[in-house]
């Protein structure tokens, strides 16, 4: 990591983050593969590489990997580079976000991310905090997070805003001192960010779709933690995006991320399935008609059958059935 620091003083490199076992030690290797990234919500996540920089690694596993975020608690980067751009951002508290609010910063203003992988290091992760949150972690979290979009993301903070409703009504300070300090380092705009460093994070069009959690009373529509070819679920809507962010494409697909709610049997009660999206798929395919979410198809509606399964599943369709009635928290951004 250091010669790479010494060959050029703007790279910020981190290691590959293997994991300890809290409990009992046990060493658990990290994949090589994955990078760090985010979605709309700004939580921190691991993703694989795209298919071209796999293809590259595969030739020489020992090359360094570009990344669009880091972790944050363990990089290595030239002390005088870290001053110049601006250290931390000292208005914010305790933990969280300071890692997205850096790796924009670095990126945005002429330096790289890396990860190298001949380097790794053993991280012991804990079950809970070892420190307390003024107001609540998640408090803290938006806080925090609220002024990296401020201060990094321009007018796509909106996009932010609508996959976490709540963190408008959060206070984030006097950003003036990291305004100031962008524009005397000539930063670049956060189009030039999505563009040049992170083209695979889909922007929401602006045209014609929906956005963010789809709701029906207190409930919104949640993946539950599932992935491929898991049920749908509703859970209590925390306004935290998260497992409740969906976007209503143009293709009238769903969309949690790379998966899609997906429809494979056309009968009444069958379950509706997350799914990697294909355009190609009509089974993918929902419109949106008098409040409910009408399969394509299969003409069928998507219920919440709350008493039986807290899922949701296919039914005739019937306007006037509440369990039928769902709401997106943002339409036509």
């Amino acid at each position: 990591m250091l010669e790479r620091v010494a060959e050029d003083r703007s790279r910020v490199v981190c290691p590959i983050i293997d994991v300890i076992s809290m409990d009992n030690f046990q060493y658990v290797g990290a994949s090589a593969d994955l990078r760090g990234g985010f979605d709309w919500n700004l939580v921190f996540k691991w993703e694989y590489m795209t298919e071209t920089e796999r293809r590259r690694h595969r030739a020489d596993p020992t090359l360094p990997i570009k990344t669009p975020m880091i972790a944050g608690g363990l990089f290595v980067m030239d002390k005088a580079w870290f001053e110049k751009l601006g250290k931390y951002d000292m208005q914010m508290e305790v933990w969280g976000g300071e890692n997205l609010e850096f790796s924009f910063r670095v990126w945005q203003c002429g330096g790289s991310l890396e990860i190298i992988p001949c380097s790794r290091v053993g991280h012991v992760f804990r079950k809970q905090h070892p420190y307390s949150f003024p107001g609540g972690s998640g408090q803290v979290f938006a806080k925090n997070t609220r002024r990296a979009a401020e201060v990094w993301m321009d007018d796509y903070k909106k996009f932010y805003y609508a996959a976490v409703p709540l963190s408008r009504n959060v206070p984030f300070g006097s950003i003036r001192e990291r305004t100031e300090l962008k524009r005397q380092l000539k930063c670049h705009s956060f189009r030039w960010f999505l563009e040049n460093v992170y083209p695979e994070l889909k922007v929401p069009d602006a045209g014609d779709m929906a956005f963010g959690s789809i709701q029906q009373g207190h409930m919104c529509v949640d993946t539950l933690g599932h992935i491929v070819n898991g049920t749908v679920g509703l859970y209590s809507c925390h306004n935290g995006g998260g497992n409740q962010d969906w976007t209503y494409t143009r293709e009238q697909t769903i969309r949690h991320r790379d998966l899609c709610m997906t429809l494979l049997e056309a009968r009444p009660g069958a379950p509706v399935l997350l799914q990697r999206c294909r355009t190609s798929q009509t089974n993918q395919r929902w419109e949106r008609r008098d409040g409910t979410i009408r399969h394509v198809l299969f003409d069928l509606c998507a219920d919440s059958d709350l008493p039986q399964s807290r899922g949701m599943v296919a039914r005739a369709c019937d306007p006037e059935t509440l369990t039928q009635q769902w709401r997106f928290t943002v339409n036509q951004i």
